[in-house]
């Protein structure tokens, strides 16, 4: 898959394509009907697929001083959209004179003079332009004018229990997830585990000297990081992947300040300081805790370590 950046990424001598649009945080369930809707056109057609996607999120430049929790790194994103089909991940760095462009200047600039796009795949809900002006609705009159095809896709839905109500998998849903703890409801929503990734530092060696050394690892900045309580998760090192109980906190028995997420990884001694990994979030195993001994403490660290093996099966 070819990775674009910037407005002059795109190849001199580009041809027709069939593309798609959205900051596709995450690549869940509802990303990826949209994707695999693309990518059937692009089979039929005979076409490339192109995916262009957003750097930063649109709400942190749109809103200032705020920015959603990220699911996926852009890096992330590139692999598990390449696995759906795609031929070309095009970057656009999203700022305030993106954001004042009109609709049909977007699309003119963008789809047409750099892409020559014969077809346009979208969510229902897409909005473009400066304030969001346009819609699938002008996208498919623009298309009529500018000589593509325009087609708006329906959000992935499903039953939840016990209510059976219905949830829409979205990006914002998935956040709430997260951050309510539930990583099992956001790994329907995702299809696959939440993943966090980073690199492991130096932590306060506490976890050693209880006999539960702890890889530290850096997800850098506004990732998005379970509620507080530990997880049996599933960690990636150097192509190699171990069951590992992960705490993420401030370790209140020590009075801690600072938010990290430690992952004891299981049946390994590796030295990981340096190196970059990947923690897949499967259940959580408990909320966080204060203790009043060491001790206490050990025993349920013991307990968390039995229930990982047993939730993951190892």
């Amino acid at each position: 898959m070819q990775r674009w950046r910037g407005l002059d990424g795109v190849p001199s001598g580009w041809g027709r394509c069939v593309v798609t649009i959205g900051v596709f945080d995450g690549v869940h369930r509802g990303h990826q009907q949209l994707i695999a809707r693309a990518v059937e056109h692009g089979r039929v057609l005979g076409l490339p697929v192109v995916l262009i996607t957003f750097d930063p999120h649109p709400a942190s430049v749109l809103r200032p001083g705020t920015h959603p929790a990220r699911l996926t790194s852009l890096t992330r994103r590139a692999e598990l959209v390449a696995e759906l089909g795609v031929d070309a991940f095009w970057v656009l760095p999203f700022t305030a004179e993106l954001a004042r462009v009109a609709p049909d200047e977007f699309v003119h600039e963008l789809l047409v003079d750099r892409l020559h796009a014969a077809m346009v795949v979208v969510g229902r809900n897409f909005t473009y332009g400066y304030r969001a002006a346009g819609d699938v609705g002008e996208l498919e009159r623009l298309g009529q004018r500018f000589g593509f095809a325009a087609e708006g896709v329906d959000l992935v839905t499903e039953a939840s229990a016990p209510a059976g109500s219905t949830v829409t998998f979205s990006s914002t849903y998935i956040r709430a997830c997260i951050s309510a703890g539930d990583v099992r409801a956001a790994a329907e929503a995702l299809g696959r585990p939440h993943r966090l990734e980073g690199v492991v530092v130096r932590g306060d060696q506490r976890g050693r000297e209880l006999g539960y050394p702890t890889a530290n690892v850096d997800c850098g900045e506004h990732a998005a990081i379970p509620a507080d309580g530990v997880y049996a998760c599933w960690f990636h090192h150097g192509g190699r992947v171990y069951a590992a109980a992960t705490s993420v906190g401030t370790n209140p028995t020590f009075s801690g300040r600072q938010r990290t997420v430690e992952a004891f990884v299981l049946d390994t001694h590796e030295d990981l300081y340096g190196a970059r990994v990947a923690v897949d979030f499967v259940e959580r195993v408990r909320g966080m805790e204060r203790f009043d001994s060491i001790e206490e403490l050990i025993t349920t660290m013991d307990g968390d370590v039995a229930r990982t093996r047993e939730v993951l099966g190892v």
